[in-house]
């Protein structure tokens, strides 16, 4: 169950490391009288970098790390060695974060792709060593410069990809059912109305090893875009979801006209959820016998503006190909 699990929004404390000093060493050996200065630099202190990592889709594993860190970089030494680099810190991330300062709120910056870096604060520059400051006039320096001071950045990450299908239903329509069939979620499941209180999250998996991510979120409620019920809360993460899954249960008084509840609540919420792709699941369909369907059918043709199929997650009826049509909007070339 992900529901402890779902975290969306850190604040974040980050700080670089400080630069390493320069070294003021002179050169001592038998039989050299003045070796002059021969002190290292100073190693650069760590960096702070946001990556992207396509694996991840929640941000829960940062959840209690409220400080990060990078390590320092290391004074410089006799013989011009350089100090060691500080260790860079990186902070992994599920795609669709946006990063911000938690001060101005501003967006700094969004991580879209895998693997993609960020650098939110760069490590101080370490000191030279006195070998740099040597000249004919000044033959044996004893100063060298100190390293620079790292960043410190408070940051907030927030996250509005979870998913490529998002769930949408009535609360009770069965959503957190199916996706406890489809995928390997464990999400709460009862006989009430708002069962389901935070996003769960789901991978299904498909043919030939290949995945796709479902989300379920809390059902809307008509007026939920004037923020009745809980589901608006969450209306946020199915506007980033390419595809829609409407869930309606073949129970319904009027499957059309809860049909165009939920598109109005989406509509009203946002008009640009609307051009997504939309695809249309009865559920609870192994009450209905082969004649009801064929009925619900002629009419469903003539009233549904969207493509429709019948499932039920009990029986585990139309499963396959609920996951083929989802799989095909998905990967569809861009028209």
């Amino acid at each position: 169950m992900t529901e402890g699990n779902f975290v969306d929004y850190v604040k974040i404390h980050v700080a670089s490391g400080k630069g390493g000093s320069g070294s003021s060493h002179l050169h001592r050996e038998k039989y050299i009288a003045k070796g002059g200065p021969d002190g290292g630099d100073g190693g650069r202190g760590g960096h702070v970098i946001v990556k992207g990592n396509k694996n991840l889709w929640t941000l829960y594993h940062l959840k209690f790390k409220r400080h990060i860190r990078a390590e320092h970089g290391g004074n410089g030494s006799k013989q011009r060695s350089s100090g060691a680099e500080g260790s860079d810190e990186y902070i992994e991330v599920p795609l669709g974060t946006v990063i911000r300062d938690t001060e101005t709120q501003k967006v700094i910056h969004e991580i879209t792709e895998d693997g993609k870096e960020y650098l939110v604060a760069e490590g101080g520059m370490g000191g030279r060593g006195n070998w740099h400051f040597k000249s004919s006039t000044n033959q044996t320096p004893r100063y060298s410069q100190p390293g620079i001071d790292g960043t410190e950045v408070d940051i907030t990450l927030e996250l509005k990809v979870l998913a490529d299908v998002g769930l949408v239903g009535f609360p009770n329509a069965g959503k957190s059912t199916l996706l406890s069939v489809i995928t390997a979620a464990k999400p709460k499941i009862a006989d009430y109305e708002f069962t389901t209180l935070k996003p769960n999250l789901g991978i299904v998996e498909y043919r030939d090893f290949k995945t796709f991510v479902v989300a379920d979120i809390p059902g809307i409620i008509e007026g939920a875009a004037e923020g009745r019920g809980i589901g608006h809360r969450f209306l946020r993460h199915i506007e980033r979801n390419s595809t829609l899954l409407f869930l309606i249960p073949a129970d319904a008084p009027n499957i059309s006209e809860q049909y165009e509840i939920l598109l109005d609540e989406l509509r009203r919420y946002n008009p640009e959820m609307l051009d997504k792709d939309r695809l249309i699941a009865i559920s609870k369909s192994d009450m209905l016998d082969a004649e009801l369907k064929l009925e619900m059918k002629h009419e469903l043709d003539k009233n549904l503006g969207a493509p429709y199929l019948f499932i039920s997650s009990v029986a585990q009826q139309g499963l396959t190909e609920l996951k083929d049509r989802l799989w095909e909007m998905l990967n569809k070339e861009p028209s």
